[in-house]
Formats: structure tokens, C-alpha cells, sequence
């Protein structure tokens, strides 16, 4: 008989909240998003992430829903599995989370039900940048243009820059938490951090994912729906095969790109810089082989395109290279449960002449995705059109993605 360790990091779901701004006549944890509630996507997203003791604290009255719908996810980790009745508030009821961990635990996760669709490795990322004397918690940058009002009137605009979305789970070292939870007393604080810093304990953020939205409001709800209809097999537990009522098949996604001759510089395409060539203009380098590829990739795995996550609103990727661009769209589709098959992408244009580095150029894109398969072609277009006239180069690529095992 194989003995899994006792682990020393605790997820506590906070599943106690009444969703009144839901519309929903049950507690939001146990309303359905598809075939399965919020509270069993929330902890779908938990037990596929490293084994971790997992508290759901459940409203009064609803613990053997909760205990359901938590056994039913766990699989072969029920033993890691307890629900317990929460308080009349989101504190009490962590609280009361608190009171349930085993002596080993030494990490302590808060994480919201609501946030249903969270990337198991959003989890994983938040238990492992805790020390022993600092919170984590994960954001996003706030991109909305912020304004400070006073009733109807607009006061100024707040800078943005400064701004953050704070996301859950948020990650703690025990010891710390509890202490600060026996001095909050009865002041009431926004969220965990906020408790946590003001008993003097730093907290640092690292960066959070856009699938861990707060399931609010009924139009939250319709988003978590879409989001799911979009994705199939978004969250595959470890040891588990396959989700009822969602299809686990291949994706196929097509982009295109288009770039003119005229930027600075020499050259980018296919990953590879060529020297002495003209420079493709664009918001990063122009590489339009690798912008091709990031729009087939995430066409196929629902997850928008290239300038929504890439755009002139994200000037981190300003002058950014095909490494970066790949790379990171790697990560957004291993946070939304794919896994990238193979890729396929023609170019047309007279320049540059690119049969002698197709292998470097196909080895450096394969790299940047994780060693997945690609290939790269190049045609011209007997004279026609803008290609044709050397004007510039246009691309078509054609990606295939799987749902994680």
C-alpha cells in the first residue's frame, strides 16, 4: 500500500454565502452553472491542483450538500475532505475554517467558492510563493480608466497604474493567520489580506488569472456559463477521466496576421531575427508568423485573441519577441485545462528567403510552446497583391489543442 504524506497546506472554501445579488432562491455555492453547481467547479479547480487538506464551510442547513458535492469531487481524496458550518459573516466563517485544520498544516489558502473557475495552478502558484512571514494573493492590473466621484459629480481620475484586482485564493502562513484572527476582534475587514496586514504582516501579489472572476451577479453566472461552453474539459482533476455533459475533443483554431515592411531595426519572423532584411512594422516586433500562431492557439482554446491579451493596452509587450508572445499563451491555455497538439503556419510574401532556417526557425517556435510540434511554410504569391508587391507579409496559421489528461 502506497502512503500519501499528510500535506502541510489547507484550502479553505469559504461556500457560506447567501447570493442575494445572485437572484438565486439558494445559497450561490449550491446554484448550477452548468450540470454542476459553483461550489463543485470550485472544488473540481481545488482537488487538481497538489493535495492539500480541504475545509468547505457551508451556510447552516446546506452541510450535506456541501459534503455531496466535496466527495464527489475528491475521488480517491475524500480523506482530505471536511465540511464545517460557517458564521453569520465571510470572517466567521474563515474562522471557523481555522478551527478545523490539522495540526500539520503550515500554508493556510482562503479561497472564495465564487471564484469557481480558477486555474488549479493559480492555486499552486499562491501555496507556493507563501513564506513563513508573508501572505500571497493574486491580482490583475485594473484596466478601466478609475474615477473618484462624489455623488454625481467626478472628482479626478485615480491612477490606474497603482491599482490592482485582488483574487483568491490568497495564501498564508498559518501560524500568522491565526494570530491576526484573535486580534480582529469585531472590526470587519474586506478580505483576508487586509485582516492579515493590519496585524502588521507583509503581503506581496503575484500575478492572478481572468478565469477567477467572482460569480457576483446573474451576469457573472451567464459568463461562467459561456466560459464553459466555450472550453470543454476546462478542469480535469488529477485521476479523473473525463466531466458528464462536457466533451473532451480536440479544438482547432485558425489565425491570420498581416504586417507592412517599415518598422526600426532588423527583421523578426518565425522567431528568428534576420539580419540585413527590412523590419516589419507592429507593437512589438512584428513577427507575424508568431502573431499568427498566438490567435490560432487561442481561437481554438476560446480564450479571445491576440489583442486582447497582447494589445497596445499591455505595453509589457511592447517590442516583445516570439519567445514571449508563444510562451505565455502556452500558460493561458495551460491555466484553462489545454494542452497544445501540433501547429501549422504559411507565410506569403518575396522576402526574406527562408527554406535554408525552416528547421531553426520550426525548433525555436517548438521551444517557445513547450516542445509542441510546428511547422512553417513559405510561398509567395506570383506577383498579385500586397505581398506580391514586397510590401509586406501575411500569414495563415492553423493550430490543434487537447484537454489535459
Amino acid at each position: 500500500m502506497t502512503l500519501i504524506p499528510v500535506p502541510t497546506t489547507a484550502i479553505i472554501i469559504v461556500a457560506a454565502g447567501s447570493g442575494t445579488r445572485l437572484g438565486a432562491t439558494a445559497p450561490k455555492a449550491f446554484v448550477g452553472i452548468d450540470e454542476r453547481s459553483v461550489l463543485r467547479h470550485a472544488l473540481d479547480g481545488v482537488f487538481a491542483a497538489s493535495p492539500a487538506q480541504v475545509i468547505v464551510v457551508a451556510p447552516a442547513g446546506h452541510e450535506g450538500d456541501a459534503e455531496s458535492e466535496l466527495l464527489a469531487a475528491a475521488g480517491d481524496r475524500s480523506d482530505l475532505g471536511r465540511v464545517v458550518v460557517g458564521g453569520e459573516t465571510r470572517q466567521q466563517s474563515v474562522a471557523a475554517g481555522l478551527r478545523a485544520l490539522w495540526g500539520d498544516i503550515t500554508t493556510v489558502l482562503v479561497h472564495d467558492a465564487a471564484r469557481a473557475l480558477t486555474p488549479p495552478t493559480q492555486i499552486d502558484a499562491v501555496a507556493e510563493a507563501v513564506t513563513a512571514d508573508t501572505g500571497v494573493i493574486p491580482v490583475l492590473p485594473v484596466i478601466d480608466t478609475i474615477k473618484r466621484v462624489d455623488e454625481e459629480r467626478i472628482v479626478a481620475a485615480v491612477n490606474r497604474s497603482e491599482l490592482a484586482a485582488a483574487q483568491t485564493p490568497q495564501g498564508f502562513p498559518r501560524a500568522l493567520l491565526e494570530s491576526a484572527y484573535a486580534l480582529a476582534d469585531e472590526v470587519e475587514y474586506t478580505d483576508d489580506a487586509a485582516l492579515f496586514a493590519a496585524a502588521g504582516h507583509p503581503v506581496r501579489h503575484i500575478t492572478g488569472s481572468a478565469r477567477a472572476f467572482k460569480i457576483t451577479t446573474a451576469d457573472d453566472l451567464e459568463r461562467a456559463r459561456q466560459l464553459l461552453a466555450d472550453m470543454p474539459g476546462t478542469v480535469r482533476p488529477r485521476g479523473h477521466h473525463g466531466i458528464p455533459g462536457i466533451a473532451a475533443i480536440p479544438r482547432i483554431g485558425i489565425g491570420t496576421d498581416v504586417h507592412a515592411f517599415g518598422g526600426e531595426g532588423n527583421l523578426w519572423l518565425a522567431g528568428l531575427e534576420w539580419p540585413g532584411e527590412p523590419a516589419l512594422s507592429g507593437h512589438s516586433d512584428g513577427d507575424a508568423v508568431a502573431h499568427a500562431i498566438v490567435d490560432a492557439l487561442l481561437g481554438a482554446a476560446g480564450l479571445g485573441d491576440i489583442g486582447q491579451h497582447f494589445g497596445t493596452s499591455h505595453p509589457e509587450y511592447a517590442d516583445a519577441h516570439a519567445d514571449v508572445f508563444l510562451s505565455r499563451t502556452r500558460e493561458l491555455l495551460g491555466e484553462a485545462g489545454h494542452v497544445i497538439g501540433n501547429v501549422s503556419v504559411q507565410f506569403q510574401g518575396n522576402r526574406p528567403r527562408f527554406s535554408s532556417r525552416r528547421a531553426e526557425a520550426e525548433e525555436a517556435l517548438s521551444a517557445a510552446l513547450g516542445g509542441a510540434a510546428v511547422s512553417v511554410s513559405a510561398t509567395t504569391t506570383d506577383g498579385l497583391g500586397f505581398t506580391g508587391r514586397g510590401e509586406g507579409i501575411a500569414v495563415t496559421a492553423v493550430a490543434l489543442v487537447l484537454p489535459q489528461s
